[in-house]
């Protein structure tokens, strides 16, 4: 990002400390906003971000479900992604993500969220994702999250763009749905999703990021920044693979400085630092890794030297 970018992005998150009585805390020259997530004054101090389109602040790591959470009618891996939910929940955590393409995840999520009693916690993100009848797949999504109203629904992959884009628009005009956004993933299709940003007043985008696939940072993540839409990243760790081959090297000496304890941290906080992101959602079947991921949404954060630094190092491992 540009200076200017910068100094935009430290006013930003200097008004939200101004705004909930909060304190602002940093290294160098990259400082941010932290806020306790929620009444309970033993939570964790959590880096919030902010939603454009709303001035809405949520935790700046969120908990994906793709591949991790379809374990069909397994009561026993259920339970273990209930697990995975208290946990992040407990350490500050709110958004989940999920997808009607994602099997039996949206069920898991649903069955978790009933045994936690947790619905007044969860910031619901899902996508529709079908060149058919875009609203009855919507209802039977609510259905299987037991929700009467998501806070963001996102057309998946662009699949449909033309039909579901309206329909997600209508329901929030109508005060069925808080926020409309558009995905893609692996890097695909970036050219149509900036098309798509460029000519709607999207509330969300989410795209594929990590300090390999750096694509977005170019024009897209500019782009987003600009016209205050909110960036939910996927893949972080490229769905898991990253961190696998990562295992076992070690942490450069500046981890330290950053308070990051892990690869998997490290990561979150390249990817948190940058100003155009709201929340990467990476996605676990252990709780010990959910408390983890949401760790690093917490302390120092990586200043543009120590970002790039981050991804030199990580490009000469993997």
């Amino acid at each position: 990002m540009s200076d200017f970018d910068r100094r935009k992005f430290l006013k930003s998150a200097g008004a939200v400390a101004a705004l909930g009585g909060l304190g602002v805390f940093g290294t160098g020259a990259n400082r941010h906003a932290f806020a306790q997530t929620g009444a309970a004054n033993d939570l964790p101090r959590i880096i919030q971000k902010t939603i454009p389109s709303s001035g809405e602040t949520i935790p700046a790591v969120g908990l994906g479900s793709w591949i991790t959470f379809n374990v069909g009618n397994d009561i026993e891996l259920r339970d273990q992604c209930a697990d995975v939910m208290s946990a992040f929940f407990d350490a500050g955590g709110r958004m989940i993500d999920s997808s009607p393409m994602y099997g039996s995840a949206q069920d898991v999520i649903g069955y978790g969220l009933d045994k936690l009693g947790a619905r007044d916690r969860v910031f619901s993100t899902d996508k529709v994702w079908t060149a058919g009848d875009g609203a009855e797949q919507i209802a039977e999504t609510s259905d299987r999250w037991k929700v009467a109203e998501f806070d963001l629904l996102q057309v998946h992959n662009l699949l449909g763009i033309n039909e579901n884009l309206p329909l997600l628009f209508r329901m929030k005009d109508a005060g069925q749905l808080r926020y409309v956004g558009v995905t893609t993933s692996h890097g695909r299709r970036t050219e149509d999703l900036i098309a798509v940003m460029k000519n709607e007043r999207l509330d969300f985008v989410q795209v594929t990021y990590n300090p390999i696939d750096r694509k977005v940072e170019d024009y897209l993540l500019p782009l987003a920044y600009d016209r205050g839409i909110a960036v939910i990243v996927n893949r972080p760790f490229r769905g898991g693979s990253l961190t696998e081959r990562l295992e076992g090297q070690p942490l450069p000496e500046f981890a330290r400085d950053l308070e990051a304890k892990s690869w998997a941290q490290l990561i979150l906080k390249y990817l948190i630092s940058h100003p155009a992101v709201t929340c990467p959602i990476p996605a676990t079947t252990k709780p010990a890794h959910a408390v983890e991921n949401m760790a690093a949404a917490s302390g120092l954060l990586p200043d543009d030297k120590m970002r790039e630094q981050i991804a030199a190092v990580i490009g000469v491992l993997v």
